[in-house]
């Protein structure tokens, strides 16, 4: 269309002042070309040659475009020096906005050439506004030619994080978004191959389609993956849900055949576009997308989550949280006039599972849709640094006792036996523990061979289970909570008598399951990611308690963490009928900031930055104060793990439907408090507390491990001496601060008493409550985004 144009531009200027000048035109323009045959003459001519023709734009005709045409055609044709690029750098906003896609064409590749000669000049080029403007405004082009052209030059722009960082500053990732959605209005039809790591996440897409579409999604992908959350959310969110849907469009094709094994061999795809886009590239693209969409809201009504699971009044609510909460199980019958919207937030869960009688008949339809949701560490309260971590293994298949565990209990050997784990060798074919098709298929021959298919991470996989889960944390005050399937055939049993760190309660969606529960073996509570230590069965047998529970459809059993259970499939006592079980498992994790210990570790830190003014920590004194309260942080540790209160779960930051009960919940948690403020101050500790630093010293380990997590307020604060523990514990500064304590003992302990008093008379629960609260909902925060991000990427 272009030659077309140019042509019907020569026809006029025939017209209009004959043939002749016209003609005298190219023949000068062809003079010049021939001219600058060496390269040394086209160079000393080209910038000369160039300003003028830029300078002309004003009167832009055919025989300018040409000229510049020509030029550029012929500079690039040749090895470019760095010398020789530099002048023209000043040229490339004119020329990028040339209304001739020719001269367009040429002057963004002329700038990703450029961009590739060396660092300095790349770093002159991004650093040079206007050139980054007029490359952008190039993107959304209806011209293919050139806006190909600038894909590929932003593509060699992005070549360091910096880089990148400045290409977002002038919007490019909205115009490279923009342009893709406009080019790609089909379904983008793909295939993958080999990646340059055996990961099965590195597989590289291949497409069908041309090349602009590609480039427009790889350059746009790489600079989603360098987004910081505010730069996510600048991104308009009709544009961001668009381009999003584009995405999993591709997300599922790939999974699909990932699972499926269907990568192309070499030599295969001759017809096919091979792009740099792999497996985890793209899927942390879906992610970063979606961390900033709250999908769960509105899903359902939070009090009909609490009226179904617990109670169906305030006073029964209540009666749970004083008397069986971490204390007793019990369980919560089905009510045959709970209204239907109580009702819906279970069976609506069954209906997304396409749920009919034969339900274990569609088990590996289910399984094959989903993906491994990689854990995130505990402490972790930056989702961006959890990506960086995963994104080598982000969006692969579900990995085998991660994601899923399929196993039975021998009734003899009162073991578990693992399928899985004796079948895998052969059907894995690159990592030995995701699973391909061949493994999910077996999952329903294991099934069918009285193995139980245990899911985790259920509320990161399914949207209708996200809210509940999300509302159940928030009921107890903990940052998240947790949701596991069970599938069980008829007559056999899953895992074996266990205890669990954790509170859970059993929902029963399908069937029938008999449970049986033992009472604790001691008063202390488990704490999360402490060993399990499973007594063996005749020791547990000989407990004085124990509770059976028949659990029936739409049945929950409240079990306390520490209570040794078991479960199986059995005949039912009425109608004598044995039939498979289906149940879902919500977990309470009681995390080490959240139990009351770590209240009071907040407590002691806020008191100690609000209320306490130390001498100068090079002082002798200085030493002693900040010695002191470390070791009270030691103390409080000490009567954690023996006083079974300190263990129990926090809810200062729980948070209800029920309009009262805040009202009486706060007040028990005021009770709470001052009882534990005065254990501490009834108790000295000193000694222990001191022979556990100088042990932990003299072995180079950490006293302070288990309360790492205070840096997160810390970071808030500056100068707050007595906190830098994240120096090396075994760093010469932290030996010869405590020698120093250790060679005024006498006087230590004295100071030592002296603050653990100010302390338990000054503290002031309100501050402490504003501060935890704060630091939950740093928590909570971040695990609400890896809940959206992990959603977005299954679609059931």
């Amino acid at each position: 269309m272009d030659s077309l144009q140019q042509q019907q531009q020569k026809k006029k200027r025939k017209e209009r002042n004959g043939g002749k000048r016209e003609r005298k035109s190219h023949s000068h323009s062809n003079t010049i070309i021939s001219a600058s045959a060496s390269a040394s003459e086209s160079n000393a001519l080209l910038f000369p040659l160039l300003m003028a023709a830029a300078l002309s734009r004003s009167n832009t005709n055919s025989t300018t475009d040409t000229v510049v045409k020509n030029c550029l055609a012929k500079f690039l044709s040749q090895p470019i020096q760095l010398h020789d690029a530099t002048p023209i750098l000043s040229l490339c906003p004119l020329l990028l906005r040339s209304k001739s896609p020719h001269v367009a064409t040429l002057a963004a590749q002329f700038v990703g050439t450029a961009s590739l000669l060396s660092l300095q000049m790349n770093h002159q080029l991004v650093s040079d506004s206007l050139t980054l403007k007029a490359l952008i405004s190039l993107i959304p082009t209806s011209r293919k030619t050139v806006s190909m052209a600038a894909c590929d030059a932003l593509l060699d722009l992005c070549s360091t994080c910096l880089r990148r960082q400045r290409l977002l500053h002038f919007s490019a990732l909205e115009a490279l978004m923009f342009a893709f959605l406009e080019v790609q209005r089909s379904s983008m039809l793909i295939s993958l191959t080999t990646g340059d790591d055996v990961n099965i996440a590195s597989l590289r897409i291949v497409f069908p389609k041309g090349k602009l579409p590609v480039l427009l999604l790889n350059a746009a992908i790489i600079l989603i993956n360098t987004c910081n959350i505010e730069q996510l959310r600048k991104i308009p969110s009709k544009l961001s849900e668009c381009f999003s849907a584009c995405l999993k469009e591709v997300w599922r094709e790939a999974h699909k055949k990932m699972l499926n094994g269907e990568i192309l061999g070499a030599g295969q795809g001759m017809n096919l576009y091979f792009s740099n886009i792999t497996i985890s590239n793209l899927a942390e693209s879906i992610f970063r997308l979606s961390i900033i969409v709250d999908q769960s809201a509105g899903l359902m009504y939070s009090n009909n989550i609490e009226k179904r699971i617990f109670w169906f009044s305030e006073d029964d609510f209540k009666h749970f949280i004083l008397s069986q909460w971490e204390v007793l199980p019990c369980v919560v019958r089905r009510s045959s006039s709970a209204s239907l919207e109580v009702d819906e937030i279970f069976t609506s869960f069954r209906q997304s599972l396409c749920f009919k009688d034969s339900f274990p008949s569609v088990l590996s339809s289910i399984l094959q849709d989903l993906s491994s949701c990689l854990p995130i560490d505990s402490d972790e309260l930056d989702i961006l640094n959890f990506l960086m971590e995963v994104r080598n293994k982000l969006g692969c298949p579900l990995i085998n006792e991660q994601d899923i565990r399929v196993l039975r209990t021998d009734n003899q050997l009162k073991q578990e036996m693992r399928f899985l784990q004796e079948n895998s060798g052969s059907c894995c074919v690159r990592t030995p523990h995701v699973l391909c098709l061949d493994d999910i298929l077996k999952c329903q021959e294991a099934y069918n061979d009285g193995y139980t298919v245990a899911l985790r991470g259920m509320g990161f996989r399914f949207g209708r289970l996200a809210f509940i889960v999300d509302r159940l944390a928030s009921i107890f005050g903990q940052p998240s909570a947790g949701a596991n399937l069970y599938l069980t055939p008829p007559n056999s049993q899953g895992l074996a008598r266990h205890y669990d760190d954790h509170c859970v309660f059993v929902c029963q969606i399908f069937g029938s399951k008999q449970w049986k529960v033992l009472s604790r073996p001691n008063g202390q509570l488990p704490r999360l990611y402490d060993p399990c230590n499973i007594l063996n069965n005749e020791t547990i047998d000989n407990t004085r308690d124990c509770c059976h529970f028949l659990l029936k459809e739409g049945d929950v059993l409240y079990i306390p963490r520490g209570f040794p259970h078991e479960a199986r499939t059995d005949y039912d006592t009425e109608d004598g009928s044995v039939g498979f079980s289906l149940h879902l498992t919500l977990g309470i994790e009681v995390e080490p900031p959240f139990e009351w210990e770590g209240f009071m570790h907040v407590a002691l830190f806020c008191w100690n930055t609000q209320y306490h003014r130390h001498p100068s920590y090079k002082s002798l004194s200085g030493i002693l104060n900040v010695m002191s309260t470390r070791l009270l942080h030691i103390v409080i540790g000490l009567i954690g793990n023996s006083d079974p209160t300190f263990r129990k779960a926090c809810l200062v930051a729980a948070a209800s439907s029920q309009s009262d009960m805040n009202s009486w919940l706060d007040l028990c948690q005021r009770t709470t408090f001052s009882n534990l403020i005065d254990k501490i101050s009834s108790k000295s500790w000193f000694s222990e507390a001191f022979k556990s630093m100088e042990v932990a010293i003299e072995r180079n380990e950490d006293p302070f491990q288990r309360i790492r997590w205070l840096r997160h307020l810390i970071q808030e604060r500056e100068n707050v001496e007595g906190y830098d523990w994240d120096c090396d514990v075994g760093s010469t500064e932290i030996k010869d601060t405590f020698a120093v304590y250790v060679e005024h003992k006498g006087m230590a302990e004295s100071v030592f008493m002296d603050i653990k008093s100010k302390f338990c008379r000054e503290v002031s629960y309100d501050d402490v409550a504003t501060n935890y609260k704060t630091l939950h909902e740093k928590y909570r925060e971040v695990r609400k985004q890896y809940m959206h991000g992990m959603l977005s990427l299954h679609s059931v």
